[in-house]
C-alpha cells in the first residue's frame, strides 16, 4: 500500500522511509507542500504523513488543498503544535490524527495501522430527512446544496446520521473522532455541533440536532414533529 511522507527534514524523512520499508510499507517522500500536492495528483495514496513545518507552505494549507482536491485517504500530522486551538484547526482542515515530535517509531506504526484499518471500508451514502451524506468524499448536502463541512463537522454528522432518533453521547463522538487518549477533549464536540447546526439552519434544513442535558445529542426531523 503506497504512503506519502511530506517532511522537509531530509535526514528524518530518509530514516522514516527506510524504517517503514522494513515493515513492508511503500513510501514516497517529498520535502515541501507543492511536492505533496503534485504527488497526490498522480498517485492514489492509502495514507499521508504530513509535517506542518514545511518551507513553502503551512502544512494545514497543504492539507486543505488536498482535501478540496478530493483526497479521501487518512492524514497523520507530525507536529510540535499540540494545543487545543491547533488541534481544532487541524481537524477542521481534514487531519485524522496527530503525532508530536519527537516520537518513537513503534508509536508511529501503531497509529498508521489504526488509521489504515479505519479508512479501509467504503461506506454507502446515508440519507436522513433532507440531508444526503457521502462518507467517501465527506460531503453533505441539503436538497442539493453543499453544506461545506469541515472534516470534524462531517465526522459528527456521520455519527448522528447512523443513529437517527437515538442519543449519541459526547464520549461516543470523542471515540469516533479521536484515536488517542491525549487528544480527547469533549469540549470540542460542542464547538463542532454548534457549527453544524448553523450550517444546517443556513441551508434551510428541516433536520435538528437536539441536545439532551447530561446525555448527548439526537438527530430529529422537524417536519415530522
Amino acid at each position: 500500500m503506497p504512503l506519502l511522507l511530506v517532511e522537509d527534514d531530509r535526514e528524518l524523512a530518509h530514516g522514516l522511509s527506510s524504517s517503514l520499508a522494513q515493515s513492508d510499507y511503500v513510501t514516497d517522500v517529498v520535502h515541501d507542500g507543492l511536492g505533496a500536492i503534485d504527488a497526490c495528483k498522480h498517485t492514489a495514496y492509502d495514507l499521508v504523513i504530513l509535517d506542518l513545518g514545511l518551507p513553502d507552505m503551512d502544512g494545514l494549507e497543504v492539507l486543505r488543498h488536498l482535501r478540496k482536491a478530493g483526497l479521501v485517504a487518512p492524514v497523520l500530522i507530525l507536529t510540535a503544535r499540540l494545543d487545543l486551538d491547533d488541534r481544532v484547526s487541524g481537524l477542521d482542515a481534514g487531519a485524522d490524527d496527530y503525532l508530536a515530535k519527537p516520537f518513537d517509531l513503534p508509536e508511529l506504526e501503531a497509529r498508521l495501522r489504526a488509521l489504515l484499518r479505519r479508512g479501509a471500508p467504503i461506506e454507502a451514502r446515508v440519507q436522513f430527512s433532507d440531508i444526503v451524506f457521502e462518507p467517501v468524499t465527506r460531503q453533505a448536502s441539503v436538497r442539493g446544496k453543499d453544506l461545506g463541512l469541515t472534516a470534524a463537522e462531517a465526522s459528527v454528522l456521520n455519527l448522528l446520521l447512523r443513529r437517527p432518533g437515538r442519543v449519541v453521547s459526547k464520549s461516543q463522538f470523542v471515540e469516533a473522532i479521536y484515536d488517542h487518549a491525549d487528544d480527547k477533549n469533549p469540549a470540542m464536540i460542542e464547538v463542532f455541533v454548534s457549527r453544524l447546526r448553523r450550517k444546517l439552519a443556513d441551508a434551510g434544513s428541516q433536520t435538528l440536532i437536539r441536545a439532551l442535558r447530561g446525555l448527548g445529542y439526537r438527530l430529529e426531523d422537524a417536519s415530522h414533529a
